[in-house]
């Protein structure tokens, strides 16, 4: 499929004897060794022998080298012979912040399996037009608001990998068609793993689909993976448009044969204006995009992000309607829905817009060669405007997708605030099903602060770092295998420390059993199971290293 499978493939890492090969990864929980390699030029390709007198400038992962007025040449430097540069000239931030969510999701999951606590910052829900009366215990409200990072961080991730693939791809001379089909089988790939670890597994086939992550990162993956492929078409025929309109036919009929330097140097000038001002119109869009992906949240909500204001002060949880008119189909793809046989918390299109927010992101680290310090200074401005932007939510009202839905004694007492001024964890307190714009915010504004964060670490001391490095690099295998392991262990566990707790566990409709009460229960279970996990997942992502690029194995 474009790729000589008889050689090592130009993108393939190799090692000598007795030496690991780190491969960074730029996908969310779908990941890829060959999109997300970090290139820099090679100063000992064929392509680039004239040069080794040169200073051979290393970019640390981030972008490209000797770019052209995009800052994207056909090949990036690199001949079909080339070898991937070594793993300390990649970034190794996007590995680390994975592998950290991947860890904060194990929290999230280890304590529902086992019933340690409710599941939400306040004891109602996390859900649009809820009414909530009550917060969750101090340990895990922490714990709740931790594990918010982790879909949005997955989002964002997955749609920088897209952006990754499609150029190391493109490199090697896919088409657009075979770049589509691997887009479709990954996701659909993504879809079977959901059916059969939800569905069956836990679903116990009493549902038909149980969409917890996997189902949305599926079909995110394939709108990123087409939403990039027509970018990149629509980029170059509005630069050639440019470029046409820019040039006059008649300037071009009057040239004569031997053009000089002065005229040769016109066109360039033009070409690159052209070039330059096609991408900065299509990541004009794509922010766009990102934006309006987000708002449809607010925009298709039942309740238009409010509670009503005469419900009883002691009723608490949702207000009617729950959907839209629009039917269950369409409610499905946008609003969490839970019917008989259908499940699914996490709407795809609902959770669009961080990986737009990724395509955008991979966009611009790919557009020239940055430096490490300029990129960590760029996260943790993003990282800070976003905080801001969060700010203005609380304090103007708009994005929130829960105004009025406070009723907690803070707000009870004072009536004529703003309920989201009333108190630390009032401020704090955000939507998550569906995602709302200050949620979005929020957790974005973090997880560009942590990306600025491992960025500045010294690549020495990162690579301290082993456990979040192997689990960011296996990012499924190690999804797959911690929800089986922590629910296998979750059956020892309440059978020793389990005791029938005060609600109904809405899989069975009994009452349910579980470890409340007893914290300590649940943070040893969950160091357990990550000292069982990373051995596994350090031996597969050595195991995949030596697949294929094609391999179905890289996939996880």
């Amino acid at each position: 499929m474009g790729i000589d499978c008889d050689k090592t493939p130009p993108d393939q890492p190799t090692a000598e004897a007795g030496t690991e090969v780190q491969e960074t990864q730029f996908t969310a929980i779908p990941d890829d060794d060959e999109s997300s390699s970090l290139e820099t030029q090679n100063a000992k390709s064929p392509s680039n022998s004239h040069s080794q007198n040169k200073p051979n400038h290393v970019n640390h992962g981030y972008g490209t080298t000797n770019g052209t007025a995009n800052g994207i040449p056909p090949n990036n430097g690199l001949t079909k012979d080339s070898p991937r540069t070594s793993a300390s000239s990649r970034a190794l931030s996007p590995d680390l912040l994975r592998g950290l969510l991947m860890v904060l999701q194990a929290i999230d999951h280890c304590s529902v399996s086992q019933g340690a606590w409710r599941h939400g910052v306040a004891l109602e829900s996390e859900a649009d037009g809820t009414i909530v009366i009550r917060w969750n215990a101090p340990i895990p409200w922490i714990a709740r608001m931790l594990t918010h990072l982790c879909a949005p961080g997955f989002m964002f991730l997955l749609g920088m990998g897209v952006v990754y693939f499609g150029r190391s791809r493109s490199k090697h001379g896919w088409s657009s068609w075979q770049m589509i089909r691997h887009f479709a089988i990954r996701a659909f790939v993504l879809a079977a793993i959901n059916e059969v670890l939800f569905t069956l597994l836990f679903g116990r086939g009493r549902i038909f689909i149980l969409n917890i992550i996997l189902l949305a990162l599926a079909v995110n993956y394939l709108i990123a993976g087409l939403v990039w492929l027509a970018v990149n078409a629509s980029e170059r025929g509005l630069s050639r448009l440019l470029e046409s309109y820019y040039s006059s036919p008649e300037d071009e009929m009057g040239q004569p044969l031997l053009q000089d330097e002065t005229t040769q140097s016109s066109a360039k000038t033009i070409s690159a204006w052209a070039t330059r001002w096609s991408w900065h119109i299509h990541n004009a869009i794509l922010l766009a995009l990102a934006i309006v992906t987000i708002a449809w949240n607010s925009w298709l909500s039942p309740h238009h992000g409010h509670c009503p204001l005469d419900t009883p002060l002691d009723y608490s949880g949702p207000t009617q309607p729950r959907n839209t008119t629009l039917g269950p189909w369409f409610d499905f793809w946008f609003l969490p829905v839970q019917y008989q046989r259908v499940i699914s918390p996490f709407p795809p299109l609902a959770w669009l817009s961080p990986a737009i927010l990724g395509l955008l992101y991979g966009r611009i680290i790919l557009s020239r060669t940055w430096k490490a310090y300029t990129v960590n200074a760029g996260n943790a401005l993003l990282g800070v405007l976003l905080m801001l932007l969060f700010v203005l939510t609380r304090l103007l009202h708009f994005g929130n997708l829960s105004e009025d839905c406070l009723r907690m004694p803070e707000q009870l007492a004072q009536p004529d605030r703003n309920q989201y001024l009333t108190s630390f964890r009032s401020f704090f307190y955000i939507i998550k099903y569906p995602p709302s714009f200050a949620y979005i915010t929020l957790t974005m504004s973090i997880n560009f602060l942590l990306l600025a964060f491992f960025g500045a670490l010294p690549k020495k001391v990162a690579r301290r770092i082993p456990t979040l490095l192997t689990f960011g690099q296996s990012a499924l295998f190690f999804y797959i295998l911690h929800l089986i392991l922590y629910f296998c262990m979750a059956i020892l566990v309440k059978h020793w420390f389990g005791r029938e707790l005060d609600h109904i566990d809405p899989m069975t409709g009994k009452p349910a059993i579980g470890t409340e009460g007893q914290p300590a229960v649940m943070w040893v279970t969950w160091l357990v199971g990550l000292a069982i996990l990373w051995p596994l997942c350090r031996w597969y992502a050595r195991f995949k290293s030596t697949k294929e690029v094609n391999s179905v194995w890289r996939f996880f």
